[in-house]
């Protein structure tokens, strides 16, 4: 159970911590009039629709629909639960963390988790070097790492067999159902009993460190051809896969002012054996947009350096939208010599591949040099299709950035640029008129509030929806608007649950004289809830609201319920007493 705290103390809280900074180490904010705008840290996004409101110390998203308060921002950003949230804010602030009945159950569970994290690596770093290990310690060899690059990275072996880690972490105290938890122990079922054992058996082990130094997850690969090759750690209490990134514990601290992205972890390893400490390494899953905003907290720029196979380019294409899309410099390797960095640093040495970066290509010269590759610039007609899709390249590009690559594209094709200039312009004009369109559907759209969109699809009556919302932004801006209604309408007569809920909690504050902030409302609305409460407020606050408009929502919302109790009743009816019910109401009996 989450701690519960005074509304005194959320209203200092909220004082001192201001959103406007707070959100801004996440995600770059600009200024639009009175509030801030920026892309959303929550999905992926190329036009900014993520605003904060300084005035009310709130944040809207009008892409996702995420909305809230400083709390509900660091929940969402951190994954936090709303006791965390309250403590990080806390000590960000200075303030001291309220003590009684504080319910640290869940913190001292995530405590417990590391701690379980640690000694398991502990058990697979010490199985390295003994027999049991020397596969694996060989594997490590072979792989060109040095003793001591294996002892800073904690790697480890975990032996063949199904209980030699279970063994070991019960002889320490730790439960079966807490390594199973942890993602260290599988479990099966069989006649009623379930039976314990080892997650990870035969692999070399590769410990995953956050940024704090905790171990919060484990990679394993296997030394033959066997499936499946590597197992990762799913998802935990303290480790989120989607924000997964090997290495970054130690990039962070590098003096380069880019940051090297490979495929896997071995190739990162190496590269920091090999003097590269800016290198990082997406783990076991594709980057995500929640990678890339973590990232962006410690570099403006990112080096690619995925494999040249044909998974790696596509990888190399995703990987620049989603870096581009938030604003990060993007430069690709063009791995010549090698498939991948290891394979480079095996036959070339650390020059060549320093050599590599010095040379590596922005996204759009990337582009274009993949694109050269498909046609045979000898013949006019490759030359036109050349040009033709180089245009629609720089057509999404900066006006500067245009005018820098049709110069070299005239120069390198012996083509007038200005006509270069014409056709890059006219594709612009024609993007630029899709993305409107776009905008303005999606604008449309998300007027219509979430809400109405799960009532669309529940089929329930939109127009009860719109009373119901309507109602709730109003007794929110006019709280003294209750005490006319009060009695009229309860939770039980809203169509739509969560507008229940969040009416019985405006209903308590008003009544009790408490703080309708935002910030009061975040413990009792977590997630999607407080998303729908900020859309309601977003949607009304500019809306002249009169004792009148509440009465004909609570009037409208009475018709609505009454309809909702005779198609219930109906529904209960035999089919003759259901006839005979149509002809009374077609007679206007």
């Amino acid at each position: 159970m989450a701690q519960r705290f005074s509304d005194e103390f959320l209203a200092e809280l909220r004082m001192r911590c201001d959103i406007e900074q707070i959100i801004s180490s996440y995600t770059p904010l600009k200024r639009r009039g009175k509030n801030l705008v920026g892309l959303c840290p929550f999905h992926n996004e190329k036009t900014p629709s993520f605003t904060v409101y300084p005035e009310s110390q709130s944040f809207f998203c009008f892409g996702c629909g995420a909305g809230g308060e400083v709390i509900s921002f660091i929940r969402r950003a951190e994954n936090l639960d709303y006791t965390e949230a309250v403590r990080l804010l806390c000590d960000r602030c200075g303030m001291v963390m309220p003590s009684e009945g504080y319910d640290n159950s869940l913190a001292e569970k995530r405590k417990r988790m590391y701690e379980i994290n640690k000694e398991a690596a502990r058990f697979f770093h010490s199985c390295l070097f003994e027999e049991q290990g020397k596969a694996g310690l060989d594997y490590y060899k072979e792989r060109g790492l040095k003793k001591g690059t294996i002892i800073r990275f904690g790697l480890g072996y975990a032996p063949d067999g199904w209980r030699n880690l279970l063994t070991y972490m019960r002889g320490k105290g730790y439960s079966y159902e807490e390594l199973y938890e942890a993602n260290l122990a599988n479990k099966s079922e069989k006649n009623g009993k379930v039976s314990f054992y080892d997650s990870f058996r035969n692999r070399v082990m590769v410990p995953i460190i956050d940024v704090r130094g905790n171990v919060v997850a484990f990679g394993g690969r296997v030394l033959d051809d066997s499936k499946p090759k590597y197992i990762n750690s799913s998802d935990t209490l303290v480790y989120k896969k989607s924000l997964g990134v090997f290495g970054l514990n130690l990039a962070k601290s590098t003096k380069e002012k880019s940051l090297i992205l490979v495929e896997g972890y071995m190739d990162a390893i190496s590269l920091h054996q090999a003097g590269f400490d800016n290198v990082i390494a997406c783990l076991g899953t594709a980057l995500t947009s929640e990678m890339a905003h973590l990232l962006a907290r410690y570099t403006d720029e990112i080096i690619l350096s995925y494999d040249a196979d044909d998974a790696g380019q596509k990888a190399t294409d995703r990987a620049i939208g989603i870096f581009s899309s938030i604003g990060m410099k993007v430069r690709v390797i063009h791995l010549t010599g090698g498939k991948d960095p290891d394979e480079i640093l095996k036959k070339y040495g650390p020059e060549r591949y320093r050599s590599l970066i010095d040379g590596a290509a922005n996204d759009i010269e990337f582009e274009l040099i993949r694109l050269r590759k498909d046609f045979d610039l000898m013949t006019s007609d490759g030359k036109m299709k050349y040009l033709e899709r180089a245009a629609e390249v720089l057509a999404k590009t900066s006006v500067i950035a245009q005018d820098i690559y049709t110069s070299r594209l005239s120069e390198e094709l012996q083509v007038d640029k200005s006509r270069i200039a014409v056709r890059i312009d006219q594709l612009r004009r024609r993007t630029q008129r899709k993305e409107e369109g776009q905008k303005y559907k999606r604008i449309q759209q998300d007027a219509m509030s979430q809400n109405t969109k799960i009532a669309l699809k529940n089929s329930t009556n939109i127009r009860a929806v719109k009373a119901e919302e309507r109602l709730l932004g109003a007794l929110y801006r006019n709280p003294d608007f209750y005490r006319g209604i009060k009695g009229e309408i309860a939770a039980e007569d809203f169509s739509v649950g969560i507008h229940g809920r969040i009416f019985t909690l405006l209903a308590e504050r008003i009544e009790e004289h408490r703080s309708l902030e935002l910030t009061s409302f975040s413990q009792e609305l977590a997630g999607e809830e407080m998303d729908i409460f900020v859309q309601i407020i977003k949607k009304n606050e500019n809306l002249n609201h009169t004792f009148k408009v509440c009465s004909d929502c609570v009037q409208v919302m009475t018709e609505e319920r009454e309809k909702r109790q005779q198609n219930v009743s109906a529904a209960t009816l035999s089919d003759e007493d259901f006839l005979a019910l149509i002809n009374q109401q077609k007679k206007g009996i």
